[in-house]
């Protein structure tokens, strides 16, 4: 997928934060506690959100050309651009714990050789799957 630019509809709040949310992703919020803070934390939001959205196989949308009136008027509009393919595969890459159960003397029998149960499990599942080695990104 190629890279995305969405509206950013940054509200000022009285405090010096802002509010933040993208009319072209319903559902997308942010905030920050700086201008500069919001557009790191919408831009998060928006790499979050459309990869939410292709994990549920639902349709990305298209981009607006221009905004309303309503979501211009004293507001402050940032362009925000996301990379969805290199954030697919930064997440997907991300290691994650999950549980599994072993019987206790072969737990036993690990720890005694100290054993990395998660770079054993890696590769099993990867042997089982015939899939080739891969460089952790």
């Amino acid at each position: 997928m190629e890279d995305l630019t969405y509206f950013a509809v940054f509200e000022p709040a009285d405090d010096g934060a802002y509010s933040i949310y993208f009319p072209d992703l319903p559902g997308c919020t942010s905030w920050g506690d700086t201008f500069m803070d919001g557009i790191s934390m919408a831009t998060e939001a928006a790499h979050l959100h459309v990869y939410g959205m292709e994990c549920d196989n639902d349709p990305i949308p298209e981009p607006s050309a221009s905004l309303s009136k309503e979501d211009t008027e004293g507001n402050i509009i940032v362009p925000i651009t996301i990379h969805p393919e290199l954030f697919r595969r930064k997440k997907d890459a991300e290691r994650v714990k999950t549980n599994t159960t072993i019987p206790l003397w072969l737990k036993r029998m690990a720890e005694k050789e100290n054993i990395n149960y998660s770079r054993v499990l890696e590769q099993a599942l990867m042997d089982y799957f015939k899939l080739p080695p891969v460089s952790n990104l």
